[in-house]
């Protein structure tokens, strides 16, 4: 079938809206209305080439849509469910059967090489292939076939445009806290970084019952947007030193838990001092992968933790409908955050975002 998508062509350069054909599903895949779709920092660093996937490829991997066809292996969806597309993972190993498919062992194979895992794509452009199954979807495209492991059922009171970023960037600020840090109601809390994974973050903390939410970034419409979803303080880490402010804040002792979501190792380490005794830092942010991390050990030894988290510790098909819940119910407004773009006006979404104007563009699709 015909579909219009967003092709990244060229590293380093503007996506390109063009025509394209789409195979039919095979049985263990599903055919998927792409109704919107998150533009994430992981579609910029791979059209960058900083992470690498073969191109020409169709990226985006924050769809939420409607499924029109399933492959014959599927019994547990049906054309008509509204579904967001998250990773995709192979359900047999020992992550995977443990509820954290994000780790799966064969992560690699099913989300990063622009083709499915026999080496094959769903994507042509005449008669020259063009990579596919990015994240098992590639949803910069109005159409999407897409793996099974990928699709999660939402309800169908469920509004799709304001959901497909629960797929990645808010499913990892908000499993940071919710998953790996599990804080206590009445604890103090620090998130450095308040772009998408940083407002989910903040939103995750207030669910949880922190009483203290602490926001640290330099733009300060960013902070009063955090204000809005739920921090306590705020503090402009260009104006202010932010460890010494937290530590004040907190009364001398620090925070019992930090986030860190921008990737810049000097806010590490900031996330890290920070903490009090016996606190828990996790780093959510991706540096380049040769990034040193300088910490005292000393500071370490006072029985702080600091510890990674890919994409909140989840497990996808449990933990994006609880997501999905507190947000119908009002408990999780990070829509607040949201710019809405049509699927041609990609290239200008994403410079709004470089240039801080827009926290979390969402692409609609054309139809």
């Amino acid at each position: 079938m015909k579909i219009i998508a967003a092709v990244a062509a060229k590293a380093k350069e503007d996506f390109v809206i063009c025509p394209l054909e789409l195979d039919e599903p095979r049985d263990d895949e599903l055919l998927v209305k792409i109704v919107a779709t998150g533009i994430c920092h992981t579609d910029l660093v791979v059209r960058d080439q900083i992470l690498p996937v073969p191109m020409p490829v169709v990226l985006g991997h924050e769809g939420a849509g409607i499924v029109q066809k399933v492959g014959r292996n599927i019994s547990h969806l049906k054309p008509g469910d509204k579904v967001v597309l998250s990773v995709g993972s192979c359900g047999h190993c020992e992550p995977c059967a443990t509820g954290l498919q994000v780790y799966c062992h064969e992560h690699q194979s099913l989300n990063w090489t622009g083709a499915r895992t026999d080496g094959t794509v769903s994507l042509h452009d005449g008669k020259k292939d063009v990579h596919s199954h990015f994240f098992g979807q590639s949803s910069f495209a109005n159409f999407a076939v897409v793996n099974k492991s990928s699709v999660i059922k939402v309800p169908d009171d469920a509004p799709l445009e304001a959901l497909g970023p629960f797929a990645c960037g808010i499913m990892t600020g908000a499993g940071a806290v919710m998953n790996s840090l599990t804080p206590e109601p009445g604890t103090s809390i620090a998130i450095f970084g308040i772009g998408a994974v940083g407002i989910a973050a903040i939103a995750a903390a207030k669910v949880m019952g922190c009483t203290t939410i602490i926001a640290v970034d330099v733009q300060d419409g960013r902070l009063n947007l955090a204000k809005e979803i739920g921090a306590t303080h705020v503090v402009n880490s260009k104006k202010q030193d932010p460890v010494k402010t937290i530590y004040e804040i907190t009364a001398g002792k620090g925070a019992h838990y930090a986030v860190e979501c921008s990737g810049l190792p000097t806010v590490m380490k900031d996330a890290v001092n920070s903490l009090q005794e016996v606190g828990a830092c996790v780093l959510t942010g991706v540096p380049s992968s040769d990034t040193p991390l300088s910490l005292e050990v000393m500071h370490l030894l006072r029985g702080r933790v600091v510890r990674g988290s890919i994409m909140g510790d989840a497990s996808p098909s449990v933990f994006i409908p609880k997501l999905v819940e507190l947000f119908l119910e009002g408990r999780f407004p990070v829509d607040k955050m949201y710019q809405y773009y049509p699927l041609a006006d990609i290239n200008m979404a994403i410079a709004d975002t470089h240039a801080g104007t827009t926290i979390k563009a969402i692409l609609t699709m054309p139809h």
